[in-house]
């Protein structure tokens, strides 16, 4: 199948998760438990995982699927694979807990180790963000479908961050070369924060902090069809499935590419070694 063949029952399949987890979000009918890495999960994670998983398995069949809540097979059978799913079927598990809503379903198909599909869907306000790869980026809410596009940010402009809600913001400051006008935009997950880039209402997310690839593999291909770019903490781009681990390294999310973001930003062993 196509990509663009794909891109409906994937978003159906984000809904029914998105869908399930809302409803046990109001309920608050779900119990909380850690995994062995102390963070958080719930069993509304594992519900949204096992439908998503049942829709991507009927779907298709022959292609394999990583997940955050699904163990991990080993990197010999896993660099075999042309392509897989790969999901985190609750980014923002702390903001479903602290009672945000700021959490999302994350959907992404990875094509020769690139993502190439991504759909994020927000059940508070029932919106999804899409995009396949050459076909720009969207945003849909119930009434409307439309292109997104970074901002244009310019020179001089007061830059806009996405910032966690959860962390402190210190060592986010502390990361930028200059006194310029800043303005810091909060929210929950991940994914959403990187979205907000997407769609231009902020210019750039630095993330600091464990991560894994199914927390930006949606996004990657959101924000690069929307005009911006993922990279590492040294400039370098992100890797897909090419380590026994899928932890991901410290990461920016950058809005418009022209911009000269190693002028705004420190330099890159500082960024590398800071931790929160």
């Amino acid at each position: 199948m196509f990509l663009t063949e794909l891109l409906e029952p994937v978003k159906t399949a984000a809904l029914a998760a998105g869908t399930e987890l809302w409803q046990l979000y109001q309920s608050g009918n779900f119990v909380q438990q850690q995994k062995p890495d102390q963070s958080p999960v719930t069993t509304a994670d594992l519900a949204a995982n096992a439908i998503i998983i049942e829709h991507l398995s009927k779907l298709t069949p022959q292609i394999p699927i990583v997940s955050e809540e699904s163990v991990l097979a080993p990197l010999s059978q896993r660099n075999q694979w042309p392509r897989y799913w790969l999901i985190d079927p609750m980014d923002g598990t702390q903001e479903f807990v602290a009672r945000s809503g700021d959490f999302a379903v994350s959907i992404a198909l990875v094509e020769h180790g690139w993502p190439a599909l991504g759909v994020i869907y927000w059940p508070k306000h029932q919106v999804f963000y899409y995009a396949t790869r050459g076909n720009g980026a969207y945003k849909q809410d119930a009434t409307l479908t439309q292109q997104i596009n970074v901002n244009q940010y310019q020179a001089g402009d007061c830059l806009k961050i996405a910032v966690s809600r959860r962390q402190p913001l210190q060592p986010i400051t502390n990361l930028l070369q200059t006194e310029q006008n800043v303005d810091y935009i909060a929210l929950g997950s991940c994914s959403l924060k990187s979205c907000f880039i997407a769609e231009g209402k902020a210019d750039c997310y630095l993330r600091i902090g464990p991560t894994g690839e199914w927390d930006t593999g949606a996004v990657q291909v959101i924000v690069e069809e929307a005009g911006g770019q993922i990279l590492d903490s040294e400039f370098a781009p992100l890797s897909y499935n090419q380590r026994e681990t899928l932890a991901n390294p410290n990461f920016m999310v950058l809005g418009k590419a022209s911009i000269s973001w190693q002028k705004l930003i420190k330099a890159k062993a500082t960024f590398r070694d800071l931790r929160v």
